[in-house]
C-alpha cells in the first residue's frame, strides 16, 4: 500500500542511500547543497502526524520544513515548538486572501497579525500559499501589492525556487503526479519533465528511481503528512475522500 508510514520510511532510507542532503527550505534560500532534498511539509490538518513525521526524520538524523495554517485544525502551539526543537524548520502556511474575501489591504494585516503570533513561537523566515481548490482567490495575490521581504521574510516556494534546477514533486491528490488535478499546487516546468520522463505515479516508482540514480540532483518534495498513516480505517478513509476531492477539481479544471 502506498501513504503509509513504512512506505514513507522506505522513501526517506532511499534518499539518504542515494547521498541527498537535506536542506530546509531556508538552506536551501542562505547556501544549497550540490545534491540536496527540501522536504517540505504542509500541515494542512493533523498536526500529531506532523509531529510524527518530524520525530521520523529526527531519529534518522535529517531535517525538513514545517508550513502551519493559521487555523484550529493545523495551529498546534505544543507541536510548533517541538518541531522547531528537533531541529526542523517553521514557516507560515497563508491563506489570507481566502480569510479576507479577497481584500488584499485586510489580506496584508492578517497576514501580518498572525506571522507575529507565530513568530512568537518559533522562528519564521519563509512562508508558503496554501492552495485552496474550493476557492476563488489566490492566496499569492497578495504579493501584487504588498512585499513579504519587508517582514525579514527571506522566501516563498512559488517565487524563491528556481523550478528549472530543482525537481518537484508533490503528492497532492494523494498521488505524485497529482498536477493532473491540482488547481493551484503546480508549476510551469511540469511540461518539460513530462518531456523527459520524470514523472512517477507511486512512492514505490520513485524509490525505484532513486535507487537507479534517475532522479536529479535537485529535489523539492511537498507532502501533506495527514495523507499517510499506518492503514486501516484512516487509510482507507484518506483514500475514499481524497479520490472524491479529485473527482470534484477535475471538472473544476474542466469549467476553466
Amino acid at each position: 500500500m502506498d501513504f503509509t508510514i513504512e512506505t514513507y520510511i522506505s522513501l526517506l532510507k532511499q534518499l539518504i542511500s542515494s547521498k541527498y542532503k537535506f536542506d530546509t527550505f531556508r538552506d536551501y534560500l542562505e547556501q544549497s547543497s550540490e545534491k540536496a532534498v527540501i522536504l517540505r511539509h504542509d500541515v494542512d490538518l493533523l498536526p500529531q502526524n506532523s509531529l510524527r513525521f518530524a520525530k521520523i526524520q529526527s531519529n534518522l538524523g535529517i531535517k525538513g520544513t514545517y508550513y502551519f495554517r493559521a487555523v484550529p485544525e493545523s495551529w498546534d502551539e505544543d507541536i510548533i515548538k517541538e518541531i522547531e526543537a528537533l531541529g526542523h524548520e517553521v514557516g507560515y502556511h497563508y491563506e489570507n486572501m481566502d480569510t479576507s474575501n479577497g481584500d488584499v489591504d485586510k489580506a496584508w494585516d492578517d497576514f501580518r497579525y498572525h506571522l507575529d503570533k507565530l513568530r512568537k513561537l518559533v522562528e519564521v523566515k519563509t512562508i508558503c500559499m496554501h492552495g485552496s481548490p474550493r476557492s476563488k482567490f489566490d492566496n499569492k495575490e497578495i504579493w501584487n501589492k504588498y512585499d513579504y521581504r519587508s517582514l525579514d521574510i527571506i522566501g516563498e516556494p512559488y517565487y524563491d525556487v528556481n523550478f528549472d534546477e530543482v525537481f518537484y514533486l508533490t503528492d497532492t491528490g494523494r498521488r505524485w503526479d497529482g498536477w493532473k488535478t491540482s488547481v493551484r499546487d503546480k508549476v510551469s516546468q511540469q511540461m518539460n519533465w513530462i518531456k523527459q520522463d520524470l514523472v512517477y505515479h507511486s512512492t514505490d516508482d520513485i524509490i525505484s528511481a532513486l535507487n537507479n540514480n534517475q532522479l536529479p540532483n535537485k529535489i523539492m518534495f511537498t507532502m501533506h503528512p495527514q495523507r499517510w498513516s499506518e492503514g486501516g480505517i484512516p487509510w482507507f478513509k484518506e483514500l475514499i475522500l481524497q479520490t472524491i476531492k479529485n473527482e470534484i477539481k477535475k471538472k473544476m479544471i474542466l469549467r476553466n
